[in-house]
């Protein structure tokens, strides 16, 4: 039984030693090198730091170094805490200011001196990994360490905006890893390609999978997803067989129109996450790559990365919503109603979940961790934590469960209950659109439709009369050329609320 995540790496590090771990387009490291650096920084941090399951904060990039730094400081008995290297100042200070780590790691060419953590040592990757060897010293600070410990804490805004510090397992981490590889039968013949930064937990499938099964990652370059004839040549140099992407990143190739000339040849698995998979865009890809297995998945960081899959396995009209499927093995997922008691089918439920994934809360905020994560009303005879995720779904008669919303996405609009999440449905599957969000002016009692794409919003409001009925049709229409997106590459929410306010 596997109570460690760098068992992952040094069970593949003993088998293909040589072969391609990490590749960021400028320095490339083997499992066995992995290892070697990472036991290095471990040896160091444990010899000097004198602690044990404290947080490492790692300035990150979607680098060589970084990689290692991650496995470094979980050698020294730490947990890791990646941290934008973009990040305003400001807000980089908040975030230290709650984390309190007992080091900063930054690789070399950072802009960042000791002055920016007054009181936390500032470590450089390059120069710790010179550090030789203690097998003595980490085999000790492994003894101590428990499967139930922090392997990393990733900090997400979340729907509110709020900064939250979710602290997962190295449990969590490896149940996870060892179901997500079986169940899509990866192997150290694939190559990853990865999209995903670092900060955010969408990343740790293609790193984490890497380790487990020996399979390589390459760093897709930022400006291959502005420029998609790039985005192929790379993907086909590459031989790039996996992506594991941000739905808005999928959705972007979509609408890019680059399937109408080119496709990737060695594609064979499309994982995708983070927002409402839609059909139209999904279409456009299936019809580029028909051989191609594509997977919706579903699962705030909270449950460490995903706690529902769909194996999308038939045709879907534009307008259809796609399932995000059923429970990831080890993991149980509950729609509750308003009345603490089993969603029926066919009825909206808050999407609950209990297992393994389960993180162990938010770092340093008990208020936050337990108005989440609770005891299972379904269950009064023993503890039972789950966490309420605050999004709403529906299990079909098919069996398998429909995103609707947000929780707090459920609007009341000329008497009715709407979810917003349906409209934003609706107005993604029209021609030309692509991407769209939806507001409700509480005070005006008007929904507002604010999208990306070439309808005009008289045509659009046509558009939608054909397919909602006129409760549901946005009252208001806002066309900009380019959607906001957040840190974690999901369309800022929050930033297009702002906007709208002030410009009301």
């Amino acid at each position: 039984m596997q109570n460690n995540v760098l068992e992952f790496l040094e069970h593949t590090a003993a088998q293909w030693p040589d072969k391609l771990a990490f590749d960021d387009g400028t320095t490339t490291v083997s499992f066995a090198g992995l290892q070697s650096k990472a036991q290095s920084i471990g040896s160091y941090l444990a010899a000097t730091l004198a602690v044990h399951n404290r947080p490492v904060a790692v300035i990150c990039e979607r680098s060589t170094p970084t990689v290692v730094a991650f496995m470094g400081v979980l050698y020294s008995g730490n947990f890791y805490v990646p941290v934008d290297a973009a990040m305003p100042k400001p807000r980089m200070e908040k975030l230290m200011q709650q984390l309190k780590p007992a080091a900063v790691i930054c690789q070399n060419g950072l802009p960042f001196t000791q002055e920016d953590f007054p009181g936390v040592p500032l470590l450089c990757t390059e120069e710790l990994e010179q550090t030789p060897i203690d097998p003595a010293l980490l085999a000790a600070r492994r003894r101590k360490t428990l499967d139930v410990d922090p392997a990393y804490i990733i900090f997400t805004s979340g729907s509110t905006g709020t900064p939250k510090g979710i602290v997962v397992s190295h449990r969590s981490v490896i149940d996870f890893t060892d179901w997500f590889v079986e169940t899509f039968g990866f192997t150290h013949r694939d190559s990853f390609g990865n999209q995903a930064p670092f900060y955010f937990d969408l990343s740790m499938k293609d790193l984490y999978s890497m380790l487990k099964c020996g399979a390589s990652v390459h760093v897709i370059p930022r400006k291959c997803l502005s420029f998609p004839m790039l985005l192929i040549s790379f993907l086909d140099e590459h031989h790039i067989t996996v992506l594991s992407w941000a739905t808005a990143a999928f959705h972007m190739v979509a609408n890019s129109g680059i399937f109408k000339k080119h496709a990737p040849r060695f594609i064979r698995t499309v994982v995708v996450g983070g927002e409402a998979l839609q059909a139209k865009q999904l279409n456009l890809w299936r019809r580029a790559l028909p051989q191609t297995q594509f997977v919706n998945l579903y699962g705030p960081t909270e449950v460490t990365v995903d706690c529902c899959y769909y194996i999308i396995d038939r045709d879907f009209e534009d307008t259809e919503v796609i399932p995000i499927g059923t429970a990831c093995e080890n993991m149980e997922v509950l729609l509750i109603d308003e009345q603490g008691q089993p969603a029926q089918q066919g009825q909206p439920g808050e999407i609950c979940v209990r297992g393994t994934g389960l993180a162990q809360g938010y770092y340093g905020d008990w208020e936050k961790t337990n108005g989440v994560f609770v005891q299972n009303p379904l269950n009064p005879y023993y503890p039972d934590r789950m966490y309420r995720t605050g999004d709403l779904a529906v299990e079909g008669e098919d069996g398998l469960l429909r995103f609707l919303a947000r929780k707090d996405n459920q609007i009341k609009h000329g008497g009715y209950r709407i979810e917003l999440g349906e409209v934003e449905a609706a107005v993604n599957s029209v021609q030309g659109i692509e991407a769209a969000v939806c507001l409700f002016d509480r005070l005006r009692d008007k929904i507002v439709c604010v999208y990306q794409g070439s309808p005009s919003s008289q045509d659009l409001a046509v558009a939608l009369r054909e397919l909602l009925p006129k409760y549901m049709v946005p009252n208001l229409y806002r066309q900009l050329a380019a959607m906001p997106h957040n840190a974690n590459g999901k369309i800022d929410r929050v930033a297009l609320k702002k906007a709208y306010d002030e410009e009301a």
